[in-house]
């Protein structure tokens, strides 16, 4: 049992914690809780680490998980465990994770896709709902450019709920380029702008096609937005001029998703 919160162990999962240089240059990142930990693919799982509380009560549950993968558990004491947990209430297991790998087919998500792109989100919590939110919708792939927030970011990753396991991902230096390329591929691609002639739920999204979503503060970009084949707006009430980035992509998503059903029923 780790009992120093000096150990190099433990200043090591620190790091990790903070750092996106360490977490990029390991490509690793951490999970926390026990909902993270019975979803990650064993085939990404590098390291357990687990508090003495925890493991009294839970140690069945662990090895069952674990099964024959050869990776054991270091235990930590309680007051070792906190130091090197991201939240406020320590859930007492915390695991080191490979860094997932998507190429562009796995994006595009075969003969229909539907895609996110999304241009200098700031927010972790943003991210990680959308990541979320996107499985839930059935979207097939994401793409950001590389200022977006990291995808890695202890909250953004408790914000995915574990969809991050699932959700294919890319990060791309030019995204001006990558809309082109979807475009090029006959993937109809839709600003989410205030700018929009029409509203969202007159569109039809049952072909291939990609919704662009900006930063929170700024919105689209002005080359990344002209690169869009239409502008769609979300119609407000009242003096609200636009929706939180994630809210926003989450109606447009789920949109799509209807759209898509019904088809399927007809």
């Amino acid at each position: 049992m780790i009992t120093s919160t000096s150990n190099a162990r433990i200043k090591r999962l620190v790091n990790l914690k903070k750092k996106r240089k360490a977490r990029d240059e390991e490509k690793v990142f951490l999970v926390e809780g026990i909902r993270m930990f019975r979803e990650v693919p064993l085939r990404q799982l590098k390291e357990v680490y687990v508090s003495e509380s925890f493991y009294k009560k839970e140690r069945a549950v662990v090895d069952q998980v674990l099964g024959t993968s050869g990776i054991r558990p270091e235990e930590l004491s309680d007051t070792v465990y906190a130091y090197a947990s991201d939240t406020k209430t320590p859930q007492g297991i915390l695991c080191v994770v490979s860094q997932m790998e998507y190429t562009e087919e796995e994006v595009m998500g075969g003969t229909c896709p539907l895609i996110l792109v999304l241009d200098r989100l700031q927010d972790p919590g943003n991210l990680g709902t959308i990541l979320r939110t996107a499985e839930g919708a059935g979207v097939t792939g994401i793409i950001m450019d590389q200022e977006c927030v990291d995808v890695y970011n202890p909250k953004t990753i408790r914000s995915t709920m574990g969809s991050v396991y699932r959700m294919p991902f890319l990060h791309v230096k030019d995204l001006v380029k990558e809309i082109r390329n979807l475009k090029a591929r006959g993937i109809r691609t839709y600003a989410a702008h205030l700018e929009g002639a029409r509203d969202y739920d007159r569109e039809d999204y049952r072909t291939s096609c990609a919704f662009l979503i900006g930063n929170e503060g700024n919105g689209l970009r002005r080359e990344v937005a002209d690169e869009a084949d239409a502008y769609i707006k979300i119609p407000m009430c009242g003096q609200v001029e636009s929706l939180n980035a994630a809210i926003a992509a989450s109606i447009l998503m789920f949109e799509a998703g209807r759209q898509r059903r019904d088809q399927e029923l007809l």
